[in-house]
């Protein structure tokens, strides 16, 4: 029997890699929070989506609270700040937190995220934060960057076999523009 693992899935696309790189390994259960995408319309998409993929992998997805006004508060005084900075580094930590929070609420003991597929994100501080939320909680942090043999390029292939909905933005209201 596998063990279970948490995935916090950023969007469908980058699920797709990451799911088939940890099914190897483990029972994936996917987690859709992110509070932080907006506007509501856009957060709808890709909850959309997220379901459609689960759906064509055969997982079980918990979709978390969606809850705007709690993440805006959290970014407050980071709204001019630019992408990849101060407030991405916190809306990852958040994100990641929330998936551990809930991995212990149903007794899995491993978490991890898809934001390690995309060639946006800067993995050496998820893994900083991983491994500092698994210092606090029961749950340890999996590392795994989903990217590397050309696990993003599968991801592209795949979402568009499966006809995943693909963003044209990390997802806050701040990184529209960017």
């Amino acid at each position: 029997m596998k063990k279970k693992i948490l995935l916090h899935i950023c969007c469908a696309p980058d699920g797709t890699t990451a799911i088939e790189r940890l099914e190897e390994n483990f029972e994936v259960i996917g987690y859709f929070g992110n509070s932080n995408i907006q506007p509501e319309g856009e957060y709808l998409k890709r909850k959309d989506a997220v379901a459609k993929m689960a759906e064509y992998y055969g997982i079980e997805v918990i979709f978390g609270k969606y809850e705007p006004d709690r993440w805006q508060k959290e970014m407050q005084g980071l709204e001019l700040l630019p992408e990849k900075g101060v407030r991405c580094r916190k809306c990852i930590f958040l994100n990641l937190r929330e998936t551990a929070e809930m991995a212990e609420r149903i007794d899995v003991t491993s978490f991890t995220t898809s934001l390690m597929t995309s060639p946006h994100k800067d993995v050496n501080w998820i893994e900083i934060c991983g491994r500092a939320i698994e210092k606090k909680c029961p749950s340890s942090y999996y590392h795994e960057v989903f990217r590397k043999k050309d696990g993003f390029l599968n991801s592209v292939k795949k979402s568009a076999e499966i006809g995943l909905y693909r963003q044209n933005y990390c997802g806050c209201i701040y990184s529209i523009h960017d």
